[in-house]
């Protein structure tokens, strides 16, 4: 069975918790008690989601710490596929 693209970490941050409630970045990362720069650079993408941070965002986003990085290793594992 072919793997669809799945989406990073940051799509699903941003289009479920970012937008619809009109988050700034930096407030989500005061609350996730990280740098503002860090969060910035998962929700562009360009960083991956770690399991502390796996652990932070399941405590102030909720769902669970393996759900934030299965998402990160399926669109991991889907790149790799592609290469």
């Amino acid at each position: 069975m072919n793997m669809h693209n799945p989406p990073h970490p940051s799509e699903f941050i941003d289009d479920v918790y970012i937008q619809p409630y009109n988050l700034s970045r930096r407030a989500l990362a005061t609350h996730l008690n990280a740098a503002a720069s860090t969060l910035s650079r998962i929700v562009k993408g360009q960083s991956a989601i770690s399991p502390e941070m796996a652990l932070r965002l399941s405590i102030v986003l909720g769902r669970t710490p393996e759900s934030w990085l299965s998402m990160q290793d399926n669109c991991e594992l889907w790149q790799a596929l592609q290469t």
